[in-house]
């Protein structure tokens, strides 16, 4: 009984590290050296400011796999949202917002 309880807790453990293993979950660095935790939420990935002026404002919503994403993020100054583009390489996470797909603004944010 002992040996099935283990052997259960560690495929849930294993699960679990696979499903969190995606590039874009963790806690990032904002180019205002606030930081940012990025973790699933519905379908897709939410951003959420942890630290700063703005601290606990979700600025950000996206879908996708395997470094790239695609979705809303929201300048939270402004509080506009913008349609949006996030890409993952290694340990540096690369934002991109625009109006119209013509104005763009691009961010990189390094892990933390």
């Amino acid at each position: 009984m002992k040996r099935l309880i283990i052997a259960i807790a560690a495929f849930a453990a294993a699960a679990a590290v696979a499903y969190a293993q995606d590039p874009i979950v963790g806690t990032w660095k904002t180019e205002l050296g606030d930081s940012a935790a990025i973790d699933s939420c519905g379908s897709g990935y939410c951003i959420t400011l942890k630290s700063g002026k703005h601290a606990g404002k979700q600025i950000g919503t996206f879908r996708g796999k395997d470094g790239s994403y695609e979705g809303k993020i929201t300048d939270p100054d402004a509080n506009k949202t913008y349609d949006g583009t996030v890409t993952v390489s290694g340990n540096a996470l690369r934002l991109r917002g625009c109006v119209m797909k013509v104005l763009c603004e691009s961010q990189t944010w390094p892990r933390l």
